[in-house]
C-alpha cells in the first residue's frame, strides 16, 4: 500500500476550505487523475479516474465526517484506497489542508504510474491547484477550470 501525506495553507477560512472540498464533483477540476465524481447519497461516492492510461471505478464511503475539521473515507468496491482530509484554522482567513491518501496499484503499470514518488507529486500538485481554484473566486465570479 502507498500512502502520502502533504499539507498546504489556503488564503481562506477554514469554513471555505471545508465547503469546497465537500463539493465533491467539482473535484476533476483540480485533481490530476480523477474523471468524474458522483455523490450516490449523503456517505457514498462514485469515482472514475485514468492511472496509467486505464479507467479505474470504485464506491467510496465517508465513515467519519466532522463539519469544518476532518473526511475519512475507504473504498467499498473497486481500486483500494482510502485517506483523510483535515481543516485546521490559522486565522480568520488563512487555514490547512492535510492530506493523508492511501492506495493500493493493482498492475505492474500502475504501480510504476502511482509509485511513491508520483503519488507525493500529485497530491502536492492536486493541493496547489486546490489552492489557485478556492483562492481565485474573490478575482472571479465562477471558479476556473483547473487542468
Amino acid at each position: 500500500m502507498l500512502t502520502i501525506e502533504k499539507s498546504i495553507e489556503v488564503n481562506v477560512p477554514v469554513g471555505t476550505a471545508y465547503h469546497q472540498w465537500t463539493q465533491f464533483e467539482e473535484f476533476p477540476r483540480f485533481m490530476y487523475w480523477v474523471k468524474e465524481v458522483h455523490q450516490l447519497d449523503d456517505r457514498h461516492l462514485h469515482w472514475k479516474v485514468e492511472i496509467g492510461g486505464q479507467e479505474k471505478e470504485w464506491v467510496a464511503e465517508i465513515i467519519e465526517q466532522t463539519p469544518g475539521r476532518r473526511i475519512l473515507w475507504t473504498n467499498q468496491a473497486g481500486a483500494i484506497n482510502g485517506g483523510l482530509v483535515t481543516f485546521q484554522s490559522l486565522s480568520d482567513t488563512r487555514s490547512t489542508v492535510t492530506l493523508q491518501l492511501a492506495y493500493v496499484p493493482q498492475s505492474p503499470l500502475e504501480h510504476a504510474e502511482a509509485g511513491l514518488e508520483v503519488l507525493a507529486l500529485r497530491v502536492e500538485e492536486d493541493l496547489e491547484r486546490f489552492k489557485e481554484f478556492i483562492e481565485s473566486w474573490g478575482r472571479t465570479a465562477c471558479p476556473p477550470i483547473m487542468r
